[in-house]
C-alpha cells in the first residue's frame, strides 16, 4: 500500500486499474495478431505486402477512430450517470466487442468487432484516469493515478506474451482467436468488482450529494492514526468551495469561452498530442515488422515484443516512485528530450544495418529501441495522464480529459493509418516524423505550469483562477496568496 493513503483507496484505485489494463490490451494485442501466421493464412493476407498494407492499416485506424468517438461520447455518459456507472456500461461494451472479434468469419466483421472494441478503448482510457484523480489524495495523487500506467503497460506487455504463447498453439485459427477472446478477461472481471467501488466523492458533490459525498471521503482518505477525518474535510471543504465558485456543469462549449479554461484546454490537447507524436503506438503496434526487418523472424520477434513491453511495465512502475518528488512538467521534458535523442541514434543505425548482415548494428539497433521505451515509459507513459487529469475543475473534468485523450486517439489514428503505407513506400524515413514533432514541441513542454503537491481545487490558481485557502473556519479568500504562492508548493520536493 502506498504510505499515506488507506487501504480502501489503494484498493479502488488498483481495482479500476483493470480498465487500464483493458486499454492496454486491447490496443496492443494487435501488435501479437500480427505476429500470428494463423491469422494471415485465414484471412489470406500478408503481413508485408501492399495489397494488404489498406487492411492492416484499418485494424489500427478503426480502432483509433472508434477511441477518438468514444471519447466524445464519455463526457456526458460520466457526468450524467456518474463514474462507476459508465465504467460499467464499458465493460459490457469491451465484452461485446472482443466476442465479435474473436469470433470473425471474414475480414469485415472482425474490422467492425476492432471498431467497438477502440469505442470502449477510448471511453475507459478517459474514464479511469479521471475515476483515479478525483478519488486520490493531493500527497499521493501522482503515485495513485500512474496506477493508469502501470496497468496500461501491464495490458501491453500481457497481450505480447500471449502473442508469444499462442504462436507455438499448432491449431492456426486458435493461434489468433485465444488472443481476441482474452480482451474479455479485463473488462469481465472489472464489471462483476465495480459494485463494490466507491463512486467519485467530486462527482456526488456536483450532483448536490453531499453528505454521500463527505462519507466517501473520509473513507478514502482517512489517513493512519487519524481519528477526526481532518484530511477529508479539509478536501471537501475545497471541493465545495470550488462547485460555489463554479456552480454549472461545464461542457465542451463552456470549456473554451475563459481564458484559465482555454489554457487548461490547449495543455491537455498539446500534452497527449505531443507525446503521441514520439511514435510510440506506431512503433507499438508495428514492431513485429520492425523487428523481422532486423533478421528477428518467427516466435523471436513475439520474444522480443514480449521482453520489450515487460521491461516498459517496470519503468512504469519506476515512474510512479518518483513521479510526486521530481514533478510532472520536469519528466515530461526529460523524457521528450531523451526520446528525440534516442530515437535519432536508432534511425542512424536502422537506416545502415536493417536488411545487412553487420550483427552488431542490429544489436544497437535493439538496444536503442529499449532505451527509447525506457525513457517513455519513466517519464511521459503514466506522467501525461496523471497531469491532464490534474488540470480540469470538477465540473469540466470529464469532458476535459476526454477532449485530451481524444487527441491522443486523433494522433494515433493519422499515425497507425498511414504507417502500414508510410512504411512500405519510404520506409525508415516515416521515423523523422517522430524526431521532428517531439523536437519543436519542447519549448512548450517547459513552460507548463507544475501541478505536483496541489490538490485538484489549488491547481486551479495556476491557471488564473482565483486563489483561495480552507482552514478550520471555512474559506478564506486571500488575492496576495495566489499563483505564486502554489508555484512555490508545487516545486517542493
Amino acid at each position: 500500500m502506498i504510505a499515506g493513503s488507506s487501504v480502501y483507496n489503494f484498493l479502488a484505485v488498483l481495482t479500476s486499474g483493470l480498465g487500464s489494463f483493458m486499454y492496454g490490451f486491447n490496443s496492443s494485442i494487435i501488435g501479437s495478431i500480427f505476429g500470428l501466421p494463423g491469422f494471415f493464412e485465414y484471412f489470406d493476407l500478408t503481413l508485408t505486402g501492399k495489397d494488404s498494407a489498406p487492411i492492416i492499416g484499418a485494424a489500427n485506424g478503426l480502432f483509433a477512430g472508434g477511441g477518438l468517438l468514444g471519447c466524445i461520447i464519455v463526457p456526458s455518459l460520466s457526468d450524467r450517470l456518474g463514474r462507476v456507472r459508465a465504467i460499467q456500461i464499458i465493460c459490457a461494451l469491451g465484452v461485446i466487442s472482443a466476442a465479435i472479434q474473436a469470433a470473425s468469419v471474414h475480414i469485415a466483421m472482425f474490422l467492425v468487432g476492432r471498431f467497438f472494441n477502440g469505442l470502449a478503448a477510448g471511453m475507459i482510457n478517459a474514464t479511469i484516469p479521471v475515476y483515479q484523480s478525483e478519488t486520490s489524495p493531493a500527497q499521493n495523487r501522482g503515485r495513485l493515478v500512474s496506477t493508469h500506467g502501470i496497468f496500461l503497460v501491464l495490458g501491453y506487455s500481457g497481450a505480447a506474451w500471449s502473442g508469444f504463447g499462442s504462436y507455438f498453439e499448432p491449431h492456426p485459427q486458435i493461434q489468433w482467436r485465444l488472443c481476441l477472446a482474452l480482451q474479455a478477461f479485463a473488462p469481465g472481471v472489472l464489471g462483476l468488482a465495480s459494485p463494490w467501488i466507491p463512486e467519485s466523492p467530486r462527482w456526488l458533490a456536483m450532483k448536490g450529494k453531499k453528505d454521500e459525498a463527505l462519507k466517501t471521503l473520509e473513507r478514502l482518505h482517512q489517513k493512519p492514526g487519524e481519528l477526526d477525518h481532518e484530511t477529508a474535510h479539509y478536501e471537501f471543504a475545497q471541493i465545495t468551495q470550488q462547485l460555489e465558485m463554479h456552480p454549472e456543469t461545464e461542457n465542451i462549449i463552456k470549456l473554451i469561452k475563459t481564458r484559465p479554461n482555454q489554457k487548461r484546454f490547449f495543455v491537455g490537447i498539446f500534452v497527449h498530442f505531443i507525446t503521441q507524436c514520439t511514435g510510440i503506438l506506431v512503433v507499438n503496434n508495428y514492431q513485429i515488422m520492425l523487428w523481422e526487418s532486423i533478421g528477428q523472424t518467427g516466435y523471436r520477434a513475439l520474444l522480443l515484443y514480449a521482453v520489450y513491453l515487460t521491461w516498459a511495465s517496470c519503468m512504469n512502475v519506476l515512474s510512479s516512485l518518483i513521479v510526486d518528488r521530481v514533478g510532472r512538467v520536469r519528466l515530461l521534458f526529460i523524457g521528450l528530450s531523451g526520446l528525440v535523442a534516442v530515437l535519432s541514434i536508432f534511425v542512424a543505425l536502422f537506416s545502415n544495418y536493417a536488411g545487412s548482415d553487420n550483427t552488431a548494428g542490429k544489436i544497437m539497433c535493439i538496444v536503442m529501441l529499449f532505451a527509447w521505451v525506457t525513457f517513455y515509459a519513466i517519464c511521459i507513459d503514466a506522467v501525461s495522464f496523471v497531469y491532464c487529469s490534474e488540470i480540469f475543475p470538477t465540473q469540466m473534468r470529464s469532458t476535459g480529459v476526454a477532449a485530451s485523450v481524444g487527441a491522443l486517439f486523433a494522433v494515433t489514428l493519422i499515425l497507425t493509418q498511414s504507417a502500414a503505407t508510410a512504411f512500405a513506400n519510404i520506409g525508415w524515413k516515416f521515423y523523422l516524423v517522430f524526431i521532428i514533432v517531439p523536437a519543436c514541441g519542447l519549448p512548450i513542454v517547459w513552460r507548463l505550469p507544475e501541478t505536483k503537491g496541489l490538490s485538484l481545487e489549488e491547481i486551479a490558481v495556476l491557471f488564473g483562477e482565483d486563489g483561495y485557502y480552507i482552514n478550520s473556519t471555512g474559506s478564506v479568500r486571500d488575492e496576495e496568496k495566489t499563483e505564486e504562492v502554489f508555484k512555490e508548493k508545487a516545486s517542493l520536493p
